[in-house]
C-alpha cells in the first residue's frame, strides 16, 4: 500500500470514484460506498496501467496518485458499462 493509511485509501478512492462516475455518467446511480470501492480499485487498476509505461503508479496521498486512481476508476467503469450497458434508473431524459 506503498505506506498510505486505510483512510487515505478511503478519501482518495472516494474522491476518485466520484470524479470518475461524473465522467462516465453513472454518478446518479452510486453512492458514497461505490464511489469509494471503484475508486480503490482504479487505483490499483490504473497504478498496473502506468507501470506498464515505466511509470510509478499510486506513490501516496499525492496529485500523481489521484489522477492515476481517476485513470483507473474511469476505465473500470467504462468496462462496467460495455459488459453490463449503461443502464440508468428512474426516468427516462427526454
Amino acid at each position: 500500500m506503498d505506506g498510505m493509511s486505510i483512510i487515505s485509501w478511503i478519501i482518495l478512492g472516494g474522491i476518485a470514484g466520484w470524479i470518475a462516475s461524473k465522467f462516465t455518467g453513472n454518478d446518479a446511480r452510486m453512492g458514497v460506498g461505490l464511489n469509494i470501492l471503484v475508486g480503490i480499485i482504479g487505483a490499483f487498476l490504473g497504478g498496473w496501467i502506468v507501470s506498464l509505461f515505466g511509470v510509478r503508479g499510486v506513490s501516496g496521498f499525492n496529485i500523481w496518485s489521484l489522477l492515476v486512481a481517476i485513470l483507473g476508476a474511469v476505465i473500470l467503469l467504462l468496462l462496467i458499462n460495455a459488459v453490463f450497458g449503461n443502464r440508468r434508473q428512474g426516468t427516462p431524459n427526454v
